[in-house]
C-alpha cells in the first residue's frame, strides 16, 4: 500500500479491550502497564483503555471514599511516569476541589499532559453517574503526528450534537471514545450503527473501546470498534473476550481552531505506509450473544468473589439443566457440582434425566433425598396443622429443605450456590422465598422461559462443551411439560398461563414499559394482563 500524502498522517491505534476488577486499583494499574509495554513493542502511537479502567466500572459508592479516589490518582501518576512516546488514554476518577469527575487522562513522555472530564452523565436504567460525578465543560485537542485528536467518554458519543461534534468542529479528525457500555439484547448492532453515524456526520475517525467483564448484575461485552471518516468499519473486536487490536489509520493533518487549547504530543514524522489493518469479528446471533453474556457474567461473578466451585440443584428440569451447562462453559466441569434432591413426588424420569445431564456435562452429581427432613417437618407441624388439608405450605417446605441442603454444602465445601429461577417465574412470583431462591448468583434471572428453551436448543446445536455426546441437554428435558414436582401430577401450566403467552406480556410490560391498557389494546386477554401486572 502506498504511503499517504504529506497532508496526511498514519497513526497506529491500540484498542485495549480488557477485563478490569472493580475496586482493585493495584491489579488494574499493573495490567495497564503491561499492556502499554506490549503496545510500545508493537509500534503503537495511541493506546486507548476503557472507561474508569483504574477503578473498574461502575465503582459506585467506592468513589465516596476519599482514600480510594486518592489511590486511583496516585496509580495514574505512577503509570504516567513510565510512559514514553506512545500516548495512553486512561480512564480514572479525578478530583478537583470537592468535585469528582469521570475522567480520561492523556499520558505520554513520563507525565499526564491533560485530563478530559466526561460531559454527558447518564442517569437512567442501570446508570447513576449524577449521584457521584460533576459534568465536565471544557476540552483540549492533542496533536499526534500533525493530526488533531479529541477524547470523549461513553455517553458523550451518543448525543449527535454532543462533545464529539464539538471537538470535530474545532478540528479533531480522530476521536478516542472510552467506554463502560453494558450489554443487552440488540445492543451491539445499536452501538455499531450509532458510532458509524458519528464518524460519518463529523468526518472523523472514531476509536471506540469498551471493557469486557461481568460486574454484579451487569455484563459488558466489549465489541470495540474503529471507523474511518466515512463511517466505514475498519476493525471490530470479538464480544465477551479480552482482545487488543492495533490498527493503522490515515488521517488528515489540520491546523485546528486557534481558539482551542491544543497540546503537542507526538512530532510530525515522514508519512509511512499502512502496515496493520484491523480484523472484524464475525457477527453472531442474538441467542449466541445472550448465552456468551451469561457465561461471562457467571464466570466473573464467581471468580471475582473469590470462589472456584459452584453447586447446583439438578431437578431433571430445563432451568437447572441450562444453568449447569452455562456453569460448565464458565468455570470448567471439575468446578461444577450437581445435587439431586428427590422427594416422594419426584418422578423416576426426572431423577434419570438429571443423571444423564450430569454425565453429558462431565460433572459430579450426588443424590441427597430430602424425604427424611420433609417427613420430620410434617411430624413437627402435625399438631399445629391438625385438621387442615395439605397445600402450598407443604410444597414450599420441600423447596426450603432443598435450599437448606444446598447452603449446607456451600458452607462445608466453599461452593457458591447457583439458583435456577428464570425471569418469567421471578416476574410473577412463581418461586419459594428461602427455597429455590436461595443462592449466591441467579444465572438466568433475566432470561424469559421461552428464551430458556431457545438457548437449550442452541447449546445442543453448537455443542461447545467438551463431550462425546450427541446432545448436551437431553431432548426429553426440553420437551417434557415443566413441573416443580412438589405435589402429585403437578405441572406449571396449572398455576401459570402457557409460557409463550406469559412471556409476550412480560416482554411488553417489563422490557418495553407498556401499561396494562396498552398491552390489552394489542389484543392480549384483559383478565390475564390485569393479573400479571397487578
Amino acid at each position: 500500500m502506498a504511503a499517504p500524502l504529506l497532508t496526511h498522517a498514519t497513526v497506529r491505534i491500540g484498542l485495549a479491550q480488557i477485563n478490569p476488577v472493580v475496586g482493585d486499583i493495584a491489579s488494574n494499574a499493573t495490567r495497564v502497564s503491561r499492556i502499554y509495554a506490549d503496545a510500545i513493542d508493537r509500534g503503537c502511537e495511541v493506546l486507548a483503555f476503557p472507561e474508569l479502567v483504574l477503578t473498574g466500572y461502575p465503582p459506585e459508592d467506592l468513589v465516596l471514599k476519599s482514600g480510594f479516589v486518592k489511590d486511583n490518582i496516585e496509580a495514574l501518576h505512577s503509570f504516567a511516569a513510565t510512559t514514553t512516546s506512545c500516548v495512553a488514554v486512561v480512564g480514572f476518577v479525578d478530583r478537583v476541589g470537592d468535585e469528582l469527575f469521570n475522567a480520561a487522562a492523556i499520558c505520554a513522555h513520563g507525565r499526564v499532559h491533560n485530563v478530559y472530564h466526561k460531559q454527558l452523565l447518564p442517569n437512567y436504567s442501570v446508570f447513576d453517574e449524577q449521584r457521584y460525578f460533576s459534568a465536565g465543560k471544557d476540552f483540549s485537542l492533542f496533536r499526534i503526528n500533525g493530526a488533531l485528536m479529541g477524547v470523549t467518554i461513553c455517553e458523550d458519543i451518543w448525543e449527535p450534537s454532543g462533545p464529539v461534534a464539538t471537538q470535530a468542529q474545532a478540528g479533531a479528525v480522530l476521536n478516542i471514545n472510552i467506554n463502560g457500555s453494558p450489554f443487552h439484547r440488540g445492543k451491539s448492532g445499536e452501538r455499531q450503527q450509532m458510532v458509524s453515524e458519528r464518524a460519518r456526520d463529523n468526518k472523523c475517525v472514531i476509536a471506540y473501546v469498551n471493557q469486557v467483564c461481568g460486574q454484579d448484575e451487569l455484563v459488558f461485552d466489549g465489541g470495540s470498534m474503529l471507523f474511518d471518516a466515512s463511517g466505514a468499519l475498519l476493525a471490530k473486536s470479538a464480544q465477551f473476550v479480552e482482545e487488543i487490536q492495533f490498527v493503522d489509520v490515515v488521517v488528515p493533518r489540520t491546523p485546528g481552531d486557534p481558539n482551542v487549547d491544543i497540546k503537542e504530543l507526538l512530532p510530525v514524522v515522514a508519512p509511512r505506509e499502512v502496515e496493520l489493518t484491523g480484523t472484524i469479528a464475525a457477527a453472531t446471533s442474538d441467542i449466541e450473544q445472550m448465552y456468551e453474556a451469561l457465561v461471562l457474567g457467571t464466570r466473573d461473578y464467581v471468580r471475582k468473589n473469590g470462589f472456584t466451585d459452584v453447586v447446583i440443584g439438578l431437578s431433571g428440569g430445563i432451568d437447572s439443566a441450562l444453568v449447569a451447562a452455562i456453569a460448565v462453559d464458565a468455570l470448567g466441569a471439575k468446578h461444577v457440582h450437581g445435587v439431586s434432591m428427590p422427594s416422594r413426588y419426584s418422578s423416576e424420569g426426572s431423577r434419570t434425566d438429571a443423571a444423564i445431564l450430569a454425565n453429558n456435562l462431565g460433572i459430579d452429581m450426588q443424590t441427597i433425598s430430602i424425604e427424611p427432613a420433609f417427613e420430620a417437618y410434617l411430624q413437627m407441624t402435625a399438631t399445629s396443622f391438625a385438621g387442615l388439608q395439605q397445600d402450598l405450605t407443604e410444597e414450599n417446605l420441600q423447596s426450603r429443605v432443598r435450599g437448606t441442603t444446598l447452603m449446607a454444602l456451600s458452607n462445608k465445601f466453599g461452593w457458591m450456590v447457583l439458583t435456577t429461577g428464570n425471569k418469567s417465574e421471578l416476574a410473577v412470583g412463581y418461586f419459594t422465598l428461602y427455597g429455590d431462591s436461595v443462592g449466591g448468583y441467579a444465572v438466568i434471572k433475566d432470561l424469559l422461559k421461552t428464551s430458556v428453551y431457545a438457548m437449550c436448543r442452541y447449546i445442543n446445536t453448537r455443542n461447545t462443551i467438551t463431550t462425546n455426546k450427541s446432545e448436551v441437554i437431553p431432548e426429553v428435558v426440553i420437551t417434557k411439560p415443566p413441573s416443580a414436582e412438589l405435589r402429585p401430577d403437578q405441572r406449571d401450566d396449572q398455576s401459570l398461563p402457557p409460557y409463550d403467552v406469559l412471556d409476550a406480556i412480560l416482554e411488553l410490560f417489563v422490557e418495553k414499559d407498556q401499561t396494562a391498557a396498552e398491552i390489552i389494546a394489542l389484543g392480549h386477554d384483559e383478565t390475564l394482563v390485569r393479573r400479571i401486572s397487578r
